[in-house]
C-alpha cells in the first residue's frame, strides 16, 4: 500500500492505495455530454509512463528520430515534453485538498484540467493536483508527479489483483442503454493495434461470437482476404498454448502490473484487460435457477433476452492511433499506411 503525501510540507494527501494498471480508457473522451463514471476504483491508483502536460512540441519541431527516442514511432499532432509518472486516484480517495479557484476551467458540466493543475495542499498551498469531472471525461484526481512523493502505508488494508483474481467485477461489453462500452470501445482499440502489428499484413481468422462482433468488420475493411490467415487462439492462465506460427493469442493484461501474460512458445499476441479477456474465454452463460423449488403451476416466466446492441461495434479511433504509434512495427510501410488513413479520418465507418 502506498499514501502519497505533499513533496514540499509533507502533508497526507491521500488514503491508503494499492498500485493497478492505468486503464486504456485513462485518457479517453467519449461521446457528447456523457456524464461517465469514475476512472479508478477506489483504493487504487496507477501511473502513466508517458509525459503528460506542458510544453508541447508540434512533430515538425521534434522530428522522427527523436520522438522514437522517446517511444513515438509515427507521426503525431503534438507530443509533450512534461513530467512522466501522473498518478490517477478516484476523486473520493483524496484528502486535504483545495480547489484553486482560478484554475476551474471546463467545458460545460465540471472541470477538464485545461488551466493546469486546480488542486493545492491545504496546508502549504502548493499546486498539487488537478480533478478532472468534465462531461465525456472519466472523472479522476491526477497528482503531479514532482509535486507529491509516495510513502509505504499499512498493508494491511486494501486489495490486491493478480492473475488469480477471480472476484473482481467484470465489465460487460453492453451498457444497460443498449449502446457499447466505453471501456470496451477504448480496450478494444488498443488491442487492434497490437492484433494488426502481430498479423504481419496478413489476413486474420476469428473465433465465432463476441470476438468476431468486435473485431470482424474491422479485419476485413484494414487486411487483405484469402488464405492462408493467422488465427487468433486465447491464452491465458489455466489455458494450453497450442504454438503454431500461424497463430495470434489472445492474452490477458495482468490487472496489477498492466503486463501481457507471457508464456513459451507465445510469439506472437495482442491483450486486452484481465476482466474482458476472461469475458471473450469464459463467459458466464449460467442459467439462474430458484434456490428452492420451481415457480407455481400457471406461473409463465419471463426472462428477458440477453441484452443485444443497438449499433455495430466501433472501437476508440484516438486510443488506437495512440497505441498504434508506440509499436515499432508501425513503421512498416503496410502498417504505416493504415495508421495514415485512420489518421486522415478514412475508415469512417469502422471507427
Amino acid at each position: 500500500m502506498t499514501e502519497f503525501v505533499c513533496a514540499g510540507c509533507g502533508a497526507v494527501l491521500s488514503a491508503p492505495l494499492s498500485q493497478a494498471a492505468l486503464p486504456a480508457h485513462a485518457h479517453q473522451q467519449w461521446g457528447n455530454g456523457v456524464l461517465l463514471p469514475v476512472l479508478m476504483e477506489s483504493g487504487t491508483y496507477a501511473v502513466d509512463p508517458e509525459p503528460s502536460g506542458p510544453p508541447w512540441r508540434p512533430w515538425s519541431e521534434v522530428g522522427e528520430e527523436k520522438a522514437a527516442d522517446r517511444g513515438v514511432f509515427a507521426p503525431v499532432h503534438t507530443l509533450s515534453f512534461g513530467t512522466p509518472g501522473a498518478i490517477a486516484i478516484a476523486p473520493g480517495d483524496v484528502r486535504g485538498t483545495d480547489l484553486i479557484p482560478e484554475r476551474c476551467g471546463g467545458y460545460c458540466c465540471g472541470l477538464d484540467g485545461s488551466d493546469g493543475p486546480n488542486l493545492a495542499c491545504a496546508r502549504c498551498g502548493l499546486a498539487v493536483a488537478t480533478r478532472i469531472d468534465d462531461c465525456s471525461l472519466w472523472q479522476a484526481v491526477w497528482f503531479a508527479p514532482d509535486a507529491v512523493r509516495g510513502l509505504p502505508a499499512d498493508a494491511s488494508t486494501g486489495t490486491t489483483a493478480d492473475w488469480d483474481a477471480q472476484g473482481r467485477p467484470a465489465t460487460p461489453p453492453i451498457d444497460p442503454s443498449g449502446a457499447w462500452s466505453a471501456q470496451w470501445a477504448a480496450a478494444v482499440g488498443a488491442g487492434l493495434a497490437h492484433l494488426l502489428a502481430a498479423s504481419g499484413g496478413r489476413p486474420v481468422a476469428l473465433p465465432d461470437g463476441l470476438m468476431t462482433d468486435l473485431l470482424g468488420r474491422l479485419l476485413d475493411a484494414l487486411l487483405p482476404s484469402g488464405t492462408p490467415a493467422k488465427a487468433v487462439v486465447p491464452a491465458g492462465p489455466g489455458l494450453p498454448v497450442r504454438n503454431s506460427d500461424d497463430h495470434i493469442f489472445l492474452v490477458p493484461k495482468n490487472p496489477r502490473t498492466g503486463e501481457f501474460w507471457r508464456a513459451p512458445g507465445i510469439k506472437q499476441s495482442f491483450p486486452l484487460p484481465f476482466d474482458m479477456w476472461r469475458h471473450l474465454v469464459a463467459p458466464d452463460e449460467r442459467l439462474l435457477l430458484p434456490a428452492t423449488g420451481g415457480l407455481p403451476d400457471g406461473v409463465i416466466r419471463d426472462d428477458p433476452p440477453p441484452m443485444r446492441p443497438w449499433e455495430l461495434f466501433r472501437p476508440d479511433r484516438n486510443v488506437f492511433l495512440y497505441t498504434l504509434a508506440r509499436i515499432p512495427e508501425v513503421r512498416q510501410p503496410w502498417l504505416r499506411e493504415i495508421y495514415d488513413r485512420v489518421n486522415d479520418r478514412g475508415y469512417a465507418h469502422c471507427f
